[in-house]
């Protein structure tokens, strides 16, 4: 799980959710690329954060956008966050044998009334569905200090962007084998802003 690096993370505002994830690729301590993409968009409210070893990610992506693809033929409609979320779990634990070494995360808004919903899994499918946030990567712990610190209930989007930035910098600092750049999509009900930050680059 830590072989690539990278760090993952969602949060819950006011009618609005917010995904976040560093760019960085690469191989234990050595740095390959810059701009390594951990984050999918899988629907207009809907995005799945991957991080974990980089060949499933990218693997992990193309088997869930198919799965969707047959979900979207055959329903005709969006598919639910939540439903989304099982989907994903449901595919993870067919490899349970032989896992994909990825831990899923899940931000979203409700179709129709447009609530946040995140979510997070391990390696075999096991859905964790807090009120506040998730986290993955290889500076979880970090992460979960700054963002129990810095988040609040019924954030708006700006104040959303500014306490997920500030969470997934200040963890970062404090990884070695995650950072050089983060992406950050702030999803709400009529628009996705996708911001980019500065990270350390040492």
């Amino acid at each position: 799980m830590s072989y690539n690096g990278g760090a993952v993370l969602a949060m819950k505002g006011k009618k609005c959710v917010a995904i976040a994830a560093d760019k960085r690729f690469g191989i234990q301590a050595q740095t390959l690329a810059l701009d390594f993409q951990k984050i999918f968009e899988m629907g207009p409210h809907l995005y799945v954060g991957l991080p974990g070893l980089a060949t499933d990610t990218q693997t992990v992506h193309e088997r869930l956008k198919f799965r969707l693809n047959l979900y979207e033929l055959k329903e005709s409609r969006h598919i639910h966050p939540k439903t989304f979320g099982n989907m994903v779990s449901n595919m993870l634990y067919e490899k349970r044998f032989g896992p994909y070494f990825v831990e899923p995360v899940i931000a979203g808004l409700d179709p129709k009334t447009f609530e946040p919903y995140v979510c997070s899994m391990d390696l075999i499918g096991c859905i964790n569905e807090p009120e506040d946030f998730v986290v993955a990567g290889t500076c979880t712990e970090q992460l979960y200090g700054v963002c129990e610190a810095l988040w609040e209930p019924d954030l708006e989007p700006d104040d959303l962007f500014e306490t997920i930035s500030q969470a997934l910098t200040n963890a970062l600092d404090r990884d070695p084998i995650s950072g050089w750049g983060a992406v950050v999509h702030i999803i709400e009900k009529d628009k996705i802003t996708t911001k980019t930050l500065k990270t350390r680059m040492d």
